[in-house]
């Protein structure tokens, strides 16, 4: 018979998001279109008298990138970024799992955003 699973998927993604504050308006549709409710206004004011939106739960972003989809102002964009596994680390280390060296490994670079 197959093992049972504990039907928790490991995420192979986390979620990034970046706000260019200065051009938010506050008009909400990030907020309101996140599906899982990871944004809020921001108690500060950007240089045109508006809330940004901040995140306010980095762990819970999937990078879905709806808040820019629904952005009117491009002020703000969601990138899902991959996550590392143990072995990954341990491989950008230089070490490998099975404890060889690993300095032969061809290594993803990974870049920043925008």
């Amino acid at each position: 018979m197959p093992a049972a699973t504990t039907g928790v998927k490991a995420r192979k993604f986390r979620g990034e998001v970046f706000i260019t504050e200065d051009r938010c308006k506050e008009c909400g549709f990030c907020i309101e279109f996140c599906p899982p409710k990871v944004l809020e206004f921001s108690k500060e004011f950007n240089r045109h008298g508006y809330h940004p939106p901040i995140l306010v739960n980095e762990a819970g972003c999937t990078g879905c990138d709806l808040c820019g989809l629904y952005c009117p102002d491009f002020a703000i964009y969601g990138l899902r970024v991959p996550v590392e596994s143990p072995a990954a680390t341990a491989s950008a280390a230089g070490v490998s799992p099975l404890g060889n060296d690993a300095s032969g490994v061809e290594r993803v670079r990974q870049g920043g955003g925008i």
